[in-house]
């Protein structure tokens, strides 16, 4: 009788453990796909036209581009570098080029890095390491030292924050030449 019970006590331990080892790993598994930090798609050779009112804003291209707008904080990366040319309301071209760029989609806000370049259709040119550009406010920033040149400055200084036609613009600490024009005091001596 003691070996009967031991036999079938090996049974049931047998059965158990064949039931525990085939315990539903789904839940588990779903949670370490969740956490999962892979793109959603990846694109080479892209070109994205940015349009408002049936008026091209922009036009992008690059020679990779990786998208993650799966994840909670939304992003695209362009690790391969980036071209965006972009027009002002009158039509006029400008270009950026950058090494790398990151399109934060919720922010609106692009992050430039490596040989930054931007180039104006008036010829002005600023070049950086790192820029920074609102596409809400269309305001660009850094805290990198940058060069500008147009027919009136020429100058490198550290942390710039400007609109995009430079019209209002402040920086850090200036190096170069700046050219300004002197009006005369309607306060003369006589």
């Amino acid at each position: 009788m003691r070996i009967k019970f031991l036999n079938d006590f090996r049974v049931i331990v047998i059965i158990i453990a064949l039931f525990i080892s085939c315990y539903d790993n789904s839940k588990v598994i779903s949670e370490i796909e969740s956490n999962r930090q892979d793109p959603i798609g990846t694109a080479l050779n892209i070109r994205m036209v940015y349009t408002d009112s049936l008026k091209i804003q922009a036009i992008l291209t690059a020679p990779k581009h990786v998208d993650y707008t799966n994840l909670e904080f939304r992003y695209a990366e362009f690790p391969e570098g980036l071209k965006v040319i972009f027009f002002d309301e009158n039509g006029n071209e400008n270009e950026i080029l950058a090494d790398y760029g990151i399109l934060y989609n919720d922010t609106k806000l692009i992050d430039l890095k490596g040989n930054v370049k931007l180039k104006s259709y008036t010829g002005s040119n600023l070049i950086t390491s790192q820029l920074f550009w609102d596409a809400e406010t269309e305001w660009l920033f850094t805290e990198k030292r940058f060069k500008y040149k147009d027919s009136e400055y020429n100058f490198d200084a550290m942390r710039l924050d400007t609109n995009k036609d430079f019209t209002k613009f402040q920086t850090g600490d200036l190096i170069g030449t700046i050219t300004v024009s002197e009006t005369k005091d309607t306060l003369e001596k006589k």
